[in-house]
């Protein structure tokens, strides 16, 4: 029996289709991620999930029972918000423990859960302080145990981290993945950001213009994108894409792009087609051997990460980027105007069809 069940769900408000045909299943004990952009629809779907909204068409199930019309009070979910939104005037232990103080939970039972979850997310030493006593991250992990301290097996959190510099976010993120692991429940996360999607989940449902286009491991999904939007959006940095023609030649086609041109094997049709390169596939002149095409490009921009750059190019007007590790020593060191030879494997060349991958170049 799946945890959750979302079945043909869709929501309109006036005119304007926000969510149409969304389907997904989460088994229980997954951590499964919604990425979006924004305006994708997630938080739409977070509120038809949790009850604060019904929607037009389709169905909703927990633990393999029909909520669609039940209230949120009655379908046993924890949920953190997207704003930590702190009482200010309460204490740390009184801001964790105010949903059961809600629920009327009787006293001897509040204490030994909120030191349950203070535990989980390293805030026991902070139980008595106020709000405005708090760093950012400190506030962030107050508000994720205050979704916690429900008992239940499902949990919803509502893109938690959005707002939050990179470091504090890749410490929040261990944070949750080790607590969903030691409470054995299901996690179901929104989120805009591709990082935080490959790093906690381990089924990611993209989620765009108000679809579901594509379900999967994280692995699966960036090696093997079966939709455009899926390549061009889930990984960092984003993929590169060009566009080209597809032209049948012989037992084969040729696939023509504005700077690199190849043969590729028949039956993937005739037509414009959208080609993505993923940015680590993009390799800066050095040993390039025969099974690489080559082209031209002038550096743009780096952006060094410590442990890897970022080189942004333009070869013949196409914005490009490349990722290098600091661990390469066949790493060639450039500067910025400089031109360099840059080459793509065909086998590294996804081809879309009207936004469906139909093969690879190689």
């Amino acid at each position: 029996m799946s945890a959750v069940e979302l079945r043909n769900l869709a929501k309109n408000y006036g005119r304007k289709t926000v969510l149409r045909d969304v389907s997904l299943t989460v088994a229980p004990g997954d951590f499964t991620v919604i990425f979006g952009q924004p305006v994708s629809g997630k938080s739409v779907l977070v509120r038809l999930l949790t009850g604060l909204e019904t929607p037009d068409a389709g169905q909703v199930l927990l633990r393999g029972v029909d909520v669609t019309k039940a209230p949120a009070g009655a379908r046993n979910i924890g949920y953190v918000p997207q704003s930590f939104a702190l009482y200010p005037h309460f204490t740390v232990r009184a801001n964790i423990s105010y949903p059961l103080d809600l629920a009327k939970t009787p006293k001897a039972q509040i204490e030994p859960a909120v030191q349950r979850v203070a535990g989980l997310l390293g805030i026991q030493d902070l139980l008595d302080r106020k709000p405005d006593q708090l760093s950012g991250g400190q506030k962030q992990r107050v508000a994720i145990a205050r979704g916690l301290i429900k008992q239940t097996d499902i949990y919803v959190l509502d893109d938690p981290l959005v707002g939050l510099d990179f470091k504090l976010r890749e410490r929040l993120i261990e944070d949750l993945r080790r607590t969903q692991q030691l409470l054995g429940v299901t996690f179901i996360y929104t989120t805009s950001d591709a990082v935080e999607s490959m790093m906690l989940a381990s089924q990611i449902g993209v989620l765009h213009a108000g679809e579901i286009v594509e379900v999967g491991a994280p692995v699966q999904i960036y090696d093997e994108p079966q939709r455009v939007e899926t390549m061009r959006y889930v990984g960092f940095p984003q993929a590169n894409f060009l566009t080209g023609t597809l032209t049948a030649h012989g037992d084969g086609a040729r696939l023509e792009t504005p700077i690199l041109r190849t043969p590729v094997a028949g039956g993937l049709g005739n037509g414009e087609v959208a080609v993505g390169i993923r940015p680590e596939h993009v390799r800066l002149g050095g040993n390039l051997d025969a099974g690489y095409l080559t082209t031209t490009a002038r550096v743009l921009l780096r952006e060094d990460l410590g442990g890897e750059e970022i080189i942004y190019l333009d070869a013949a007007g196409a914005l490009l980027a490349t990722v290098i590790r600091s661990d390469d020593h066949d790493r060639q060191r450039v500067e910025i105007d400089q031109t360099v030879t840059i080459g793509v494997r065909p086998q590294d060349m996804v081809i879309f069809a009207d936004g469906r991958r139909v093969g690879r170049a190689g």
